[in-house]
């Protein structure tokens, strides 16, 4: 008889996961091994079980589900993630698949479409829900970006720049980096110039998808 799939549940709700463990409990093919709350609670809880999928939650305290994919995937790169959440906006879609996770589902998913998610990811086939499936292929479509210039981001341009991600003002890092607004935006013209970027709001998704801005830190819009 083959083992069945020891799957891991991370989930910062308890009702979730008692929801998860009891729908999963219904299946022969599937066995709950067991559960975490938080991203640092999945990666320790990995190591110790060595499970064969991991459902992830993204939005969790002291450890985002992005960043504990990245820790999980780095270590065991054996175990199959599937994120498992409300959100599908690109600030969370690109860096969880950047971050290694080989499926991408939303809760108001069908317990079906979870099931087959679970068996699929398990057999290394990656499973994207439709929305997040034509963002995916939306952004491989699109033609790639001109060359960066010669001239790399200094230190500065990198600092600010993670800060325009999470949406701050040329005022509000001036302050925070007590220096003159006129200088701030010196640097933040230098920067778009270097990347070829138009606005504040692609160095912010430019920012994202390099993983220059932590996904925790942006907020939910931007606004040129």
């Amino acid at each position: 008889m083959t083992s069945p799939i020891r799957v891991l549940i991370v989930d910062d709700h308890e009702i979730v996961r008692k929801g998860l463990r009891a729908l999963m409990a219904t299946k022969k093919d599937i066995q709950v091994i067991g559960e975490a709350r938080d991203g640092m609670e999945a990666v320790e809880q990995s190591k110790a079980l060595q499970p064969d999928v991991i459902l992830m939650d993204l939005m969790m305290p002291k450890m985002n589900g992005v960043q504990a994919t990245r820790e999980i995937t780095a270590e065991q790169p054996g175990v199959r993630i599937l994120i498992l959440t409300s959100f599908a906006a690109d600030a969370q879609v690109f860096p969880a698949i950047k971050a290694g996770a080989l499926g991408y589902l939303l809760k108001d998913s069908s317990p079906q479409e979870l099931l087959q998610a679970i068996r699929q990811v398990f057999r290394g086939e990656p499973s994207l829900d439709p929305a997040v499936a034509r963002k995916v292929l939306a952004e491989l479509s699109t033609p790639p970006p001109k060359p960066l210039t010669k001239d790399p981001l200094t230190s500065r341009e990198l600092e600010i720049l993670r800060l325009v991600a999470q949406g701050k003002s040329n005022k509000e890092i001036a302050s925070e980096l007590v220096i003159a607004e006129e200088t701030v935006h010196t640097h933040v013209s230098n920067t778009l110039n270097k990347l070829h970027l138009a606005s504040r709001t692609q160095a912010a998704l430019y920012a994202i998808k390099e993983g220059i801005a932590s996904v925790d830190d942006i907020p939910s819009t931007q606004v040129d």
